[in-house]
């Protein structure tokens, strides 16, 4: 008899469905949230997130920020950061107040110890039901009390197959005397830390002061060769042939090689750091129900897929990645083999003497001159200027074939 009443109920489900609405041609969301109960709120929320991470209209991309704002009638003030260090600089200064911000998972450990995020409110944020088992519970955030995750992704090389003649399979190659002047590095201290570490056979994790004078030692040992320190401005050097192979996100790795086919991407044999971005509201926020609304509306399968599909990080919605054309979906950097997995290793929340210890040897070796290293400027400026004139000829050569 029970059997029969489930499967009764089960078939009367349909008949009161609520039906999806739809936002446009490219978004439906869920007919069974009410997203304009804020709409003659006059809100505005400020978003703040990483620079080039998120479908904004261009390339001919769906703008799904605009799109919230029509179905809402809410209005988003959205602002971008290039670290990790430099978003919680701003928060903690209290020079602007936000809504919504999406830090990574060492950061968000950071930020929630320190008071300074606020707890969801998951009765608002329903999609989350959505968000696949693989990617919650981690030691940053054990109950997700303070976040969502956004992307995830992994660290890695990518480098111009023109200007490098052997692929470079380790992260020792960045430290390459050959390329000197044509390395790029990270402008942020754990991840410039977590590849110095691996070359040196350490956890990215340092667990004393010691460790972490250790490596960066290594970094000064390597200054001498970096062109550059580098954050967003990596799109336009690697893509404009300025350098010949820097470390950087898997996601943005897809999107530098989509505009210069010369450029490819490895994950390097020692393991590679395996993030997770995240949502969270900080604790000043004035709109904390509307902030949650946004969460909720990025969660949309139809927002998460228009999203993930123009800035080509792995999404951790599982709809969304069934949904992926099969280029993307079975793509060895956006979803690496487990081989790469295995090996990957994710940001700890550090203790405050070992944090405290990493930003001030950060900031020592950004301004470390290495005695004696004018010989190894000279090379560098010849290996430069070795790079413009191949470029200039290979621009050239190009433009005589298409001529003929």
């Amino acid at each position: 008899m029970a059997l029969t009443v489930l499967t009764v109920a089960a078939l009367a489900v349909p008949a009161f469905a609520v039906e999806p609405i739809e936002v446009n041609e490219d978004i439906s969301v869920s007919g069974d949230y009410d997203w304009t109960r804020f709409a003659d709120d006059n809100i505005t929320l400020n978003v703040y997130n990483w620079g080039l991470y998120i479908s904004d209209g261009d390339d001919d991309s769906v703008d799904i920020l605009s799109a919230f704002e029509e179905l809402t009638g809410i209005r988003i003030n959205y602002t971008t950061f290039d670290s990790n260090e430099s978003l919680y600089a701003k928060m903690r200064s209290g020079g602007a107040s936000y809504d919504v911000i999406i830090p990574s998972d060492y950061m968000v450990g950071k930020m929630a110890a320190e008071g300074m995020l606020a707890e969801l409110n998951f009765d608002n944020i329903p999609n989350f039901e959505l968000i696949g088992e693989d990617y919650l519970g981690w030691a940053f955030d054990p109950d997700n009390t303070y976040s969502v995750p956004y992307t995830w992704g992994t660290t890695g090389i990518i480098y111009n197959t023109t200007l490098v003649e052997e692929p470079p399979a380790s992260w020792a190659d960045m430290w390459n005397v050959e390329y000197a002047g044509s390395i790029l590095m990270f402008n942020n201290s754990r991840d410039a830390y977590a590849i110095a570490a691996k070359k040196l056979g350490l956890s990215l994790n340092p667990s004393s002061v010691e460790e972490v004078e250790q490596v960066m030692s290594e970094l000064k040992n390597q200054k001498e060769m970096v062109q550059a320190y580098v954050m967003d401005e990596i799109f336009d050097k690697m893509e404009g042939c300025e350098a010949a192979m820097a470390p950087y996100y898997a996601g943005d790795a897809l999107t530098m090689i989509d505009d210069n086919p010369d450029l490819a991407f490895v994950h390097p044999e020692e393991g590679v750091n395996f993030f997770v971005d995240c949502m969270c509201i900080p604790a000043t926020s004035k709109h904390k129900e509307a902030a949650e609304m946004f969460i909720n509306y990025m969660c949309e399968p139809d927002v998460g897929y228009c999203n993930i599909d123009y800035i080509g990080y792995s999404t951790p919605i599982t709809e969304v990645w069934e949904m992926l054309d099969d280029e993307l979906k079975y793509s060895e950097i956006a979803y690496p083999s487990d081989e790469v997995m295995e090996k990957a290793e994710v940001f700890d929340t550090l203790p405050d003497e070992v944090n405290s210890a990493l930003d001030a040897q950060w900031s020592e070796m950004k301004s470390y001159d290495a005695e004696g290293s004018g010989w190894m400027v000279l090379i560098a400026l010849a290996l430069a200027l070795a790079l413009s004139g191949f470029n200039i000829w290979r621009k050239l050569r190009r433009k005589l074939r298409d001529n003929y």
